[in-house]
């Protein structure tokens, strides 16, 4: 439902016409296909950012993330709170298909719960799990050039 309401939102806005100046700022098509593709609400902010990872096991992580919630494997990610607010639930559209600790596949959704002092600008650090090892799966991706929407925001600890 949401899509197609994002979708029709777009449709509209290209259909009825912007003003030069909107249009020389808005891609109200390009929305629209990012949001079939990415399944958010045109509009809402996006990054492309450089990935780094995480385990823990190394030095100087903790189990818990910066607001005192557990760290949740192939779901938290640390992010420089200046660009990206924590709390932000954030569709990274490179991870959609990726092994998860439960046997599963990844559904491209991360949780923005917890922050570095090395993550600065358009990075993030996304969190694998325990050990080395949980890091693996994660060498299928480009971790130079990841995409990252805001699909929502979320309240207490993220989801386990």
């Amino acid at each position: 439902m949401r899509r197609r309401l994002a979708a029709l939102a777009a449709f509209a806005v290209f259909a009825l016409g912007a003003s030069s100046a909107q249009a020389a700022n808005e891609d109200p098509l390009g929305d629209l296909i990012m949001s079939v593709v990415t399944g958010a609400i045109p509009g809402v902010p996006g990054w492309n950012l450089r990935a780094t990872l995480y385990h823990a096991g190394a030095k100087g992580v903790g189990a818990l993330d910066s607001l005192g919630c557990k760290v949740v494997a192939m779901r938290t990610v640390a992010v420089d709170r200046n660009l990206i607010p924590r709390r932000s639930i954030l569709f990274i559209k490179e991870t959609v298909g990726l092994p998860m600790p439960d046997g599963g596949k990844h559904d491209g959704y991360w949780y923005a719960s917890d922050i570095g002092g090395a993550i600065k600008g358009e990075r993030i650090d996304l969190f694998t799990g325990s050990g080395a090892r949980s890091m693996q799966p994660m060498t299928a991706i480009n971790m130079a050039k990841l995409s990252a929407v805001k699909v929502g925001d979320f309240k207490g600890c993220p989801p386990a």
